[in-house]
């Protein structure tokens, strides 16, 4: 194997790495599994999920709390996935789709939205140090200005004003919850 096949090579690994941690989240998320959602992170990590904001194990108490008051089971789904990969460090763009069977009227509901990452590579483990989850629609409320009724979450935008292109993702300490 050459130089330039062992570069795309590492490419390519990284890549289903940091796309299998975004599994990893997901289905720990839809099974209560702590050590699935917690390896999805590095320690140090920061999440601005709307109503929470903060460090991972405090979002990981939220989120669980959040999903066993509210539904009965739930479904978190990913699709478009654009990851930018510079040395140790990316930055990715998820798409994702929630689908959850709820204990009180609606009783189902689909949202729509991005997580917006920015990936480190430590210890030759990838994991998400900064987190941004965008909400794009919440049941059948569609709303097309991105500024959804439930101003919690980040502002979604069509332009380059969007945390999709902010270099490197921060969350602003203005918004921690905790």
């Amino acid at each position: 194997m050459n130089d330039d096949e062992r570069v795309v090579l590492r490419e390519l690994k990284d890549r289903q790495d940091i796309l299998d941690c975004i599994h990893r989240y997901c289905r720990g998320v839809d099974r209560f599994d702590r050590d699935a959602v917690r390896s999805a992170y590095h320690d140090d990590a920061l999440d601005d999920h709307g109503e929470f904001v903060g460090g991972v194990e405090g979002f990981i108490d939220w989120a669980f709390a959040y999903h066993q008051r509210n539904q009965l089971r739930t479904l978190h789904s990913i699709s478009n996935h654009l990851c930018e990969i510079d040395g140790d460090t990316a930055h990715a763009e998820t798409y994702w789709t929630f689908h959850s069977v709820n204990r009180d009227p609606p009783h189902q509901t689909t949202a729509t939205g991005r997580y917006i990452d920015r990936f480190e590579r430590r210890r030759c483990r990838w994991g998400i140090v900064r987190r941004i989850c965008v909400m794009n629609s919440l049941g059948g409320e569609i709303d097309p200005l991105g500024q959804l009724a439930d101003a919690h979450f980040f502002p979604s935008s069509r332009d380059q004003s969007d945390p999709a292109y902010m270099r490197p993702l921060e969350i602003d300490p203005a918004r921690f919850t905790v």
